[in-house]
């Protein structure tokens, strides 16, 4: 049996735009961006964002903050850096509602929207490729890669196949100042979601990653040790 390659052609319509005189003009398709940047805390992800909207409007270009509603730790109108820098920002359960929330005609006129806390919102991919692809707005997204447990946090590395450019940045080990890829959590709460900021994380390097994982286990076994003690042992009575 035999076939022609002919017959695996599948046509492709292009869509058209075409000018006030009715001329077919591709060139006026919308044109977005897509650029990612991510790591673990204290590695300056929501300075970097901040620092690119702020470029971004000194040429002129109008912007734009969201940030997550869950995310209420310095303030709750305005994204702010771990030391003191603000912007103010929309913030919001998901993204989807944005567009509603903030008008059609306000959308339009949008050319960059910064997403910061990124990991919180569900329905980033969606919002990313239809805001890049279809309204052609620049999307700047910055957020955590990983959790404390190392493993992937919201949908971040989902949008790094549809992304122009991706940032992983670093901190530095608390422990050692070596460059911290990751996110160590000082307390024994288990909950993936968990906001805090230097009371309760810190960014370290593999090494204490793995010890320091050690070193809070060890000191939780303690501490449930010394309260079970504690609850055996009867309180004596006061002597007068």
């Amino acid at each position: 049996m035999s076939f022609s390659t002919s017959s695996l052609i599948i046509p492709v319509t292009v869509p058209h735009v075409t000018d006030q005189r009715g001329h077919i003009n591709n060139n006026n398709l919308p044109c977005g961006e897509i650029h990612v940047i991510f790591g673990p805390m204290f590695a300056g992800k929501t300075t970097a964002l901040l620092r690119r909207v702020n470029s971004e409007s000194k040429l002129g270009r109008n912007v734009v903050m969201i940030k997550s509603s869950t995310d209420t730790r310095y303030a709750v109108d305005a994204v702010v850096t771990h030391d003191g820098t603000k912007f103010p920002c929309w913030s919001l359960p998901d993204l989807s509602s944005f567009k509603h929330r903030f008008g059609q005609d306000a959308y339009e006129k949008v050319d960059v929207i910064g997403i910061d806390e990124a990991q919180f919102f569900d329905d980033l991919y969606d919002f990313c490729c239809n805001a890049a692809d279809i309204d052609g707005k620049t999307v700047v997204v910055a957020g955590l890669d990983g959790d404390y447990l190392r493993r992937k946090f919201g949908s971040v590395l989902d949008i790094i196949p549809i992304a122009d450019t991706v940032t992983k940045l670093t901190a530095r080990c608390e422990l050692c100042g070596k460059r911290a890829f990751f996110t160590l959590r000082k307390t024994d709460e288990m909950q993936k979601e968990l906001i805090g900021g230097a009371n309760m994380y810190m960014p370290v390097c593999r090494q204490h990653y793995v010890n320091g994982k050690f070193i809070v286990g060890a000191a939780k076994k303690v501490l449930e040790s010394h309260q079970l003690q504690s609850e055996l042992v009867p309180e004596k009575p006061l002597v007068s």
